[in-house]
């Protein structure tokens, strides 16, 4: 039984977790998301017609492509949704296959009576229905209906679980399917909610009556013995008052018409309280729960009768007023001693008690999320609770913080003493029986002792005194605490009888005897059970949810922590004693030996410390408000004092009340770290919580916070913008880094962290993280951000709606680059690495941009920047080659112009007859396919130049910045190439395996280096594709004609209104062909050295003088493919005679 209840907390933490991790596109709230995915997400009603939905997706293969996509994205989520929905189900099952099991007497002298009779029984049963019941209202409170059918049909869709005998997904479709409930303000509730969804799987109503009749008429946990007053009796009940709340829906009848009952109940759990928490911190008001049921409604009246109300909330006001000094002074330095906590343990209990009494009844009948602003009843209960009982959150937090300080040293001392309890008690017994024996030698006359006369009496008397001390025995207490009291006693009488006052020596070995048998009586009587019930009273689990009311919005916590930084030592206090609602879920997993356990475990710690760091992260948010001020101070107002210095210059540049500010600001931060720092290390749950950690953390939270709003916000352009914003903002950006850097290096020494180090790591975490999720647009495989290495919980990376089609700054940074670059509009230089716009000529950009980017977003930015364009090139060759096939190769005239040309120019090594012509007829004909082609082309050329300048401007600052490190990587390349060169030719030498990651490694290395050619780079796999080598020689031989050579700059645009940008096209095509067989640029190239020597040859024979333009371009294009590919020049003479290079050099 107990490793059932375990295997359901398992559950519910499971529905915890994930219900932090709906998919946002389930929820279609947003239009794009409807239009886009709505006929692909369904809910239930869905399997009406399943065949309906099939064939509508079948019909049109995008929906096709993008529920494959959705498929391979959400699958894994999915599974674990069903997993956790499917354990709630079997859940219930195993109970119900329990239960019946009892019935038909398979546990031999075990029936359900006697189960109910046995304490651990009783309690185990009660809480296997009201867990079960917990984790169907925690399923509908948190994942809501519409979103649960859309999922569990999506999983049923997908997965092949639908295929497999033993599914029972049709079970649990049944159980979860949508009740019409919402968690959203002002919701109306459903009808018969929840009894209605409490009953789709039938529980036996002997077993449910049963239960309630045992949780109404015992105390199952014995919780009565740790509040004794009567006035506390529904505190102490308060556990089995929320567990009777749920079971009661199972049977609504009681609550419907049986008045006697709920009037017992009533009187019994809610005499004085109408606000519970039903489960870690979940409250319920019943004023608003209970109103459909008549009988509970009639029987809850008294309660909320306007007299008892005033009475309860004035009883909670006058206990507070009271409380708060009292506490105060048990607080006090040095009040809290041993002596005085063993003669008051009863005291200290009641005022604990009292003050986690009336904390509790006050923050949960003040607690915002119990009353729904919309109800007008619930509004005026609250409004009179808040009024009788003088209601002050600053003041309910401040008792809080002080008990759960209380409490912990409370806790802390009895816990000392317990370990030394033995230790102790034999000293004292040592002592005095010591003390004793030595008075015994002082009556023997031996012993010198001003004015003792030898007293044999006295002497044996003393002697027996001290065997009887010594005899004590510390294991059976009860016996030595009444021998205890006689000795006590026998000192005091021997001191009267024998009028032993006037020595002063004797009689202070007296005093101090029975003072050590004092100590013995108060060390016998430390008790465990004082532990327990402090335990059992300072539970806060009920405030899991609500305290975040006081520590991070009403309660101005943040202000006082910035004017008293100390206060976080209370704060820690209050944490651990947060943490004790850990009990509440880990107890029966506990038991029940669970390997959940530590997960479970795990989870709930989790999210405390998530709570502590979302507390403490004022401390981070001050210290940088200050931080921006000092810069501010820095940069703005404090002038560099130069090397030499006019001494009546000196009151100038001193600037006192300047640097009098930036002082006090320093003094300031280091004040917030001195308070984080003295709250010690902490166990929070099972997780081990480092202050100096904690504040790392926080300040690396706040730096990720601001720095990623600074590129969201600074990196936005306008494409309609007449000059370009690029550069202007870059600047200024640069100077928001700057200004983050140089503080960070301020507060270093003062905060004692490694800031450089955090500054790096946190900057590349935003860059990289913002570069994948831009590439998941390119990705159909998407990286969720719980699957991603740069995205953290601790330290997360902010999210920011994307502006225009980019995801990501960087996605906006590059494709403004793009935009200004763009080869229809200018013309790069590159001789120049500048690019000049085409109409006015004047220069748009130059390399520099590089270096600004580096500035701004540093290696971590171009490197990210690099990579996109890799992802943009890739998606422009696959486009492009999806349109070669299905456009220019689907096309039968181009197919036929093709072979023709084919055949005319065989064999190629010889010379094509009445070549202009023959030329010319084919680019004619070949004329409307050209557009898109050249434009594909010149977009790919493009990024290769841009990635290039990237790879320069990466080499240059590598080399400047750390030369060894780009020593050592050329040299590592080097060797590396050289091995595996050797290795080809003798395969007996070493080639790293494929398990290796060197050679990967390596790579990312050399790219963040800028050592490596992207021109060489291989971006797609691809197939044999006909006609490629002839359709791209076309292709080039078509745009010679609009380009025209000149002396200074090169080949360039004959018109502007026909733009062909010399760069990009060679470069692009090149980037083309490298993506094929070699043999197909060997064909391109022999087919170009075949059109040089075909129309010089007709122009030998027409006796014309000058060279053609388009030989002139066609040489062109042969001379900088040789310099870009870096290869040897035999490579283009194999196909051109060198002559006609000669002739060529005359015309340059």
């Amino acid at each position: 039984m107990v490793d059932f209840l375990a295997e359901n907390n398992l559950c519910g933490q499971a529905l915890l977790r994930l219900s932090e991790f709906i998919p946002a596109v389930f929820r279609l709230k947003d239009k794009s998301d409807q239009q886009k995915y709505g006929d692909i997400i369904c809910d239930f009603s869905y399997f009406k017609g399943p065949e309906y939905y099939d064939s509508k997706l079948e019909a049109k293969p995008d929906l096709q492509d993008l529920d494959d996509e959705f498929r391979e994205n959400n699958l894994e989520i999915l599974s674990r949704f069903y997993l956790a929905f499917e354990s709630v189900h079997k859940y219930i099952v195993d109970l119900i296959r329990y239960l019946d099991d009892l019935y038909e007497g398979v546990y031999i002298q075990q029936t359900l009576e006697t189960v109910l009779l046995n304490e651990d029984g009783k309690q185990l049963l009660c809480e296997a229905l009201y867990l079960y019941g917990v984790m169907l209202l925690v399923i509908d409170q948190k994942m809501e209906g519409e979103v649960r059918e859309r999922m569990l049909v999506s999983y049923y869709r997908y997965s092949a679980a639908r295929s497999s005998a033993d599914s029972n997904l049709d079970d649990i479709c049944k159980l979860l399917r949508s009740t019409g409930y919402s968690s959203q303000s002002g919701a109306k509730r459903p009808a018969n909610y929840p009894e209605s969804y409490f009953q789709r799987v039938p529980i036996s109503s002997t077993f449910i009556s049963m239960v309630i009749g045992r949780l109404r008429s015992d105390d199952i946990y014995n919780q009565v013995s740790a509040y004794p007053l009567p006035e506390h009796r529904s505190t102490a009940l308060a556990n089995q008052a929320a567990m009777l709340y749920v079971c009661l829906y199972f049977i609504p009848s009681i609550l419907q018409t049986q008045q006697a009952k709920m009037r017992e109940i009533v009187d019994k759990y809610f005499p004085d309280n109408w606000v519970i928490s039903v489960y870690m911190g979940i409250t319920v008001n019943l004023v608003e729960a209970w109103e459909p049921y008549k009988a509970a409604k009639i029987a809850l009246n008294y309660t909320l009768d306007s007299a008892n109300i005033r009475e309860q909330a004035s009883r909670y006001s006058v206990s507070m007023e009271g409380l708060r000094p009292q506490i105060q002074q048990l607080l006090k330095e040095g009040f809290l001693r041993e002596e005085i906590v063993l003669d008051n343990v009863p005291k200290l209990l009641n005022c604990l008690r009292d003050c986690n009494v009336s904390i509790r009844w006050l923050m949960l009948h003040t607690a915002d999320s119990a009353y729904d602003p919309n109800n007008k009843r619930l509004r005026q209960i609250k409004d009179q609770v808040i009024n009788d009982s003088k209601y002050n959150p600053k003041i309910l937090f401040q008792v809080l913080l002080d008990t759960a300080q209380f409490e912990f040293t409370l806790k802390e001392m009895f816990k000392k003493m317990l370990s030394e309890k033995q230790l102790k008690w034999e000293s004292y017994r040592t002592e005095g029986s010591e003390r004793m024996t030595e008075l015994a030698e002082v009556f023997s006359g031996v012993k010198p002792l001003t004015r003792v006369e030898k007293n044999e009496n006295l002497q044996a008397w003393f002697r027996e005194i001290s065997k009887q001390i010594e005899s004590l025995n510390y294991e059976d207490s009860t016996a030595a605490g009444r021998k205890t009291v006689q000795l006590i006693q026998a000192l005091v009488e021997v001191q009267e009888f024998h009028q032993l006052e006037s020595n002063l020596q004797v009689c202070q070995f007296l005093a101090d005897t029975r003072k050590f048998l004092h100590q013995m009586i108060r060390t016998i009587n430390i008790k465990e059970e004082v532990l327990i019930t402090m335990q059992i009273v300072g539970d806060l689990s009920y405030a899991w949810q609500i305290i975040d009311r006081y520590t991070l919005t009403n309660y101005k916590l943040p202000e006082s922590i910035r004017v008293n930084p100390s206060m976080v030592t209370k704060l820690r206090a209050t944490f651990l004693k947060l943490a004790s609602a850990l009990d509440l879920p880990l107890l029966r997993i506990n038991q029940a030996n669970s390997p959940d356990l530590l997960s479970v475990s795990q989870f709930y710690s989790g999210e405390l410390v998530t709570y502590v760091r979302k507390v403490l992260q004022i401390i981070p948010e001050s210290m940088f408000t200050s931080l921006a001020k000092i810069i501010k101070l820095q940069i703005h107002a404090i002038m560099e004092v130069p090397t030499r210095l006019d001494k009546d210059k000196l009151k100038d540049y001193a600037q006192l009340g300047a640097r009098y500010e930036v002082a006090k600001l320093t003094h300031a931060i280091s004040i917030f770290t001195e308070g984080i720092l003295m709250m010690k290390t902490t166990l929070v749950g099972i997780i081990k919580v480092d202050p100096k950690q904690l504040l790392e953390d926080g300040i690396r939270k706040e730096l990720v916070r601001r720095v990623a709003y600074a590129l969201h916000k600074g990196l936005i352009f306008n494409p309609k913008a007449k000059t370009s914003e690029l550069m202007p903002k870059l600047k200024e950006m640069a100077a928001t880094m700057d200004g983050f850097y140089r503080s960070f290096e301020y507060i270093q020494d003062y905060v004692s962290i490694y800031g450089l180090k955090i500054w790096q790591e946190e900057v590349s975490r935003i860059i990289n993280y913002n570069v994948e999720q831009e590439c998941n647009s390119f990705l159909r495989t998407k990286i969720q951000d719980w699957q991603s290495v740069y995205q953290s919980t601790h330290i997360p990376i902010p999210k920011f709606p994307a502006v225009d089609e980019s995801a990501t700054f960087i996605g906006r940074l590059c494709r403004e680059i793009l935009r200004i670059t763009d080869p229809k509009a200018t013309c790069y230089m590159d001789q120049l690495n500048t690019w000049y716009d085409l109409k006015t000529h004047q220069e748009v950009t130059n390399n520099r941009l590089f270096s600004e980017i580096q500035d701004t977003l540093g290696t971590f930015g171009l490197n990210g920047l690099d990579r996109l364009l890799c992802f943009m090139m890739v998606k422009e060759l696959q486009n492009f080659l999806s349109v070669f096939q299905k456009t220019i190769l689907r096309d039968k005239a181009m197919v036929d112009v093709f072979k023709a040309m084919l055949s005319a120019v065989n064999p190629v090594k010889g010379i094509v007859a009445n070549a202009s012509k023959g030329y010319a007829n084919a680019v004619a004909k070949t004329q409307k396919i050209w557009g898109p082609y050249l434009e594909s082309i010149m977009k790919v050329g493009q990024m290769q130049i841009l990635r290039q300048q990237i790879a320069n401007e990466l080499n240059y600052s590598c080399k400047f910045d750390s030369k060894h490190l780009a020593a050592a990587l050329e040299n590592l390349n080097k060797s590396l190439l050289a091995d595996i060169e050797a290795h080809y030719q003798d395969p007996s030498l070493p080639y790293p395996k494929e398990d290796n990651n060197l050679l990967y490694e390596i790579t990312a290395s050399l790219e963040a280096a800028g050592i490596h050619n992207p021109l060489n780079k291989i971006y797609i796999t691809t197939k044999r594709l006909p006609y490629f080598p002839i359709v791209n020689f076309l292709f080039i031989i078509a745009q010679l004609p609009k380009l025209q050579y000149s002396k200074n700059q090169g080949m360039t645009c004959r018109k502007a209104t026909d733009p062909v940008d010399w760069s990009p096209l060679v470069l692009g095509l090149l980037t083309l062909l490298k993506q094929f067989h070699s043999r197909y640029t060997e064909q391109f190239l022999a087919l170009i050295g075949q059109f040089i020597r075909s129309i010089m040859e007709q122009c030998t024979s027409q006796k014309i003088p000058d060279m053609p333009s388009d030989v002139v371009g066609a040489l062109m294009f042969l001379e900088d493919y040789v310099r870009y590919t870096k290869l040897p020049r035999k490579v283009a003479e194999a196909h051109v005679p060198s002559f006609i290079f000669d002739e060529f050099r005359t015309v340059l």
